[in-house]
């Protein structure tokens, strides 16, 4: 804990805790609170990009998790109303808690409109400043991902007992479905395109393709990327049948990121996606999406130890035989091992070598574990949008 005592007229003095992390093992970790006064219960992670903490911590592929953030400064350009990750305003925060190292001060931006503390207040996202994040996040990497209340109190009192039993009752996100908690509950178009500096969000043209998006926990930018590239898009929600996105006539499938146990969403969400598969419907999927995708052609996925959370990560793309940074946000993955022959393993990453990527040799589909649509993150990746496109085309042209 930074900061721990303050000058009073006696001299100086301890300052109380106003938030603590406990663990699932009984750790108490100290800090200031920060956003959100409450409790946030949540499995802890930590991210390792140094910008777009807005875009994080709007993403709902973060729902139910804690983010530690190894960056110090995070907060200082404060926030703004573009940077959303989230489609639904309305919506609480999928993300539970936020942990950063240094004190937030008053924000240094242009495109700032609010501080950071009292951006994470109105989002109902409960905050911590003055952990050692570098501390939190190498245990993480030795003991894993724990389970944690984050707890937030201004006068700083709180019941330890009670909190660290609560933290131990946690449920672990093995098994856990929580994409009906972030995805949309019935379907919409979308026509914003991406954003320019000085002229914010525009509107697509005339499209050219139809896309039918199934919203797992879809990301507001993996939307305007498609409407970018001159496509027509209706999101439909994680329950929608493969009969109603058939009589949507899309010339290709979407499949979106979102939170939880793959396996779990999957018990619903991969009989529609083998039945668009044996249609073959050209298909492209992104993270949880990506994750599904495997599982409806047989394969499994895996929990894993720390997870990846970052804007820096290397992948080999092996179509392309180039590395790209990317950004990434998944906990658990696909076990390479276990895909069928007719998928081919396309990217992987380089940090540990875990699957990030499949093509099918027998239908027009494919998708990747990382991001693309980098917000926040290097752009390397764009490209795959433009590969779903021709993807589209070339099916139009075979028929």
């Amino acid at each position: 804990m930074q900061n721990d005592q303050a000058e009073t007229p006696q001299g100086w003095a301890p300052v109380r805790p106003t938030a603590l992390l406990v663990l699932a093992d009984g750790t108490i970790l100290e800090g200031f609170g920060l956003g959100a006064v409450g409790e946030a219960p949540g499995e802890v992670c930590f991210n390792t990009a140094m910008t777009g903490y807005q875009e994080i911590l709007t993403d709902p592929s973060y729902s139910g998790q804690i983010v530690t953030f190894t960056f110090p400064h995070i907060g200082n350009v404060g926030t703004n109303e573009e940077d959303i990750e989230t489609v639904n305003m309305a919506a609480s925060a999928g993300v539970r808690g936020a942990i950063v190292q240094a004190p937030v001060g008053a924000p240094s931006n242009f495109r700032a409109t609010r501080h950071f503390g009292e951006w994470l207040k109105a989002r109902g996202i409960v905050g911590m400043s003055g952990l050692d994040t570098r501390a939190l996040t190498a245990r993480i990497r030795e003991k894993g991902m724990p389970n944690a209340i984050l707890a937030h109190n201004p006068d700083g009192r709180f019941d330890i007992a009670a909190l660290k039993e609560k933290a131990a009752a946690i449920p672990s996100m093995d098994g856990l479905d929580l994409v009906p908690g972030v995805a949309a509950t019935q379907r919409y178009d979308w026509d914003e395109t991406s954003w320019r500096l000085g002229k914010g969000y525009g509107r697509r043209g005339e499209a050219r393709r139809r896309v039918v998006a199934i919203d797992y926990g879809v990301k507001r930018n993996i939307l305007r990327l498609l409407a970018d590239e001159g496509c027509e898009v209706t999101v439909v929600p994680p329950t929608a049948s493969a009969e109603d996105i058939l009589a949507l006539k899309p010339d290709g499938v979407f499949l979106s990121n979102g939170p939880g146990d793959p396996a779990a969403t999957g018990e619903y969400s991969t009989p529609v996606i083998r039945a668009l598969l044996e249609k073959k419907v050209p298909t492209f999927g992104i993270c949880l999406g990506h994750q599904m995708m495997a599982l409806a052609i047989g394969a499994k996925t895996r929990k894993m130890h720390q997870g990846h959370h970052g804007a820096n990560h290397p992948v080999m793309d092996y179509t392309t035989g180039k590395v790209e940074i990317v950004s990434m946000n998944h906990g658990f993955a696909v076990d390479a091992q276990s895909l069928p022959p007719n998928a081919q393993e396309t990217h992987r990453s380089l940090f540990d070598g875990s699957n990030c990527g499949i093509a099918l040799s027998d239908r027009p589909a494919f998708s990747v574990q990382h991001h693309p649509e980098a917000s926040p993150g290097p752009q390397d990746s764009h490209y795959l949008f433009k590969r779903f496109v021709e993807l589209m085309d070339s099916a139009k042209r075979e028929r």
